[in-house]
């Protein structure tokens, strides 16, 4: 992203990922961006990554203002860290924060409004509510990871609040992040991009680790800001005994594993990391054995990865066979 000289940063870009196999989900996300009370211009980004439902066939019939441009940038298809990059690399050199929407979720009209209410306060990384696909109770609420009285409002906002506490211990033992209601300052933080390797799991946890390890300020909306949508996402598509959740568990193996290169972690946070990579290890061998069930072969690309990115599995299966032999004993006894 180049900036030429006096360039005025007053543009906020939106960036959609997007990859779905039926028509219609991309623009319900589209129209609640169109929808945004915010007064100032939007750029939305919209990438393909090779959709068999083309995005352009999707936006067709969409009546856009003239104050939010659409852009639709084509790509291989790498997952949803890639996209986001490849959106990223594209921001005009006018564009003072960047959002981020999955095609299948929809935002409030008021979410753009808030997330600006808040940066324009001097933090750095917004985020909100939300409500999870068939869910009439919010995110926070259902999983409880967060207390509301012990954040401080921001002046003059009811519903908004400063982050207090150690934003890389929330997301490591349980994160209240969703993507599709993060708002961040690019200016300031122009150079952080996801990791692309990770297509199934993580990629998004490293990301906000890496603001918090850079000194990022975070504040958030106690408010549900966004919907989220079924879609037909391949990103998130993953059966139990199918091969897309044997790669997202190895994703998530990879994410963990990977945490305490991106933050220095405190001795509790090495013990509950090591409990959850012996629990997705354990994962990992109970998926296996479900897909070789069902009569599938494994690809031997995926068995290496695995023992190449965590040896322990081997000595793991042992005990997960003695585990199960002494169920079906106890069960026929």
């Amino acid at each position: 992203m180049a900036q030429s000289p006096g360039a005025q940063f007053n543009v906020i870009t939106t960036i959609i990922p997007y990859y779905q196999r039926k028509p219609g989900i991309l623009g319900r996300a589209v129209r609640s961006v169109i929808k945004q009370s915010l007064p100032e211009r939007i750029d939305l980004i919209i990438v393909d990554d090779e959709s068999p439902v083309p995005a352009g066939n999707e936006l067709q019939e969409i009546d856009v203002p003239d104050r939010i441009s659409v852009r639709v940038i084509r790509q291989l298809c790498g997952g949803p860290g890639a996209a986001r990059n490849a959106g990223l690399d594209n921001t005009s050199e006018e564009t003072r924060y960047v959002a981020f929407l999955d095609s299948d979720d929809e935002w409030t009209e008021d979410h753009l409004e808030n997330a600006v209410i808040a940066l324009d306060h001097g933090y750095d990384f917004y985020f909100a509510d939300f409500y999870q696909l068939h869910q009439t109770v919010s995110a926070f609420a259902r999983a409880g990871r967060i207390d509301v009285a012990k954040h401080e409002r921001v002046r003059g906002a009811q519903h908004l609040f400063a982050y207090a506490g150690d934003m890389v211990n929330q997301i490591i033992t349980g994160n209240i992040i969703g993507t599709s209601t993060v708002v961040f300052n690019f200016r300031k933080f122009p150079e952080i991009r996801f990791r692309e390797h990770l297509r199934f799991a993580g990629e998004d946890y490293l990301f906000w680790m890496e603001f918090a390890r850079r000194g990022a300020r975070f504040v958030f909306s106690s408010r549900p800001e966004a919907i989220y949508g079924a879609g037909v996402n391949v990103y998130s598509g993953a059966r139990f005994g199918s091969l897309e959740l044997l790669r997202r568990i190895q994703n998530e193996l990879e994410y963990r594993k990977a945490t305490d290169e991106v933050v220095a972690l405190t001795e509790a946070q090495k013990k509950f990391l090591k409990t959850k990579i012996a629990e997705l290890r354990e994962n990992f061998l109970r998926a296996l054995f479900q897909y070789v069930v069902g009569a599938k072969k494994v690809p031997a690309s995926l068995i290496l990865l695995q023992l190449r990115q965590d040896p322990a599995t081997m000595f793991a299966l042992p005990k997960l066979i003695g585990r199960v032999a002494t169920r079906l004993w106890r069960q026929k006894g």
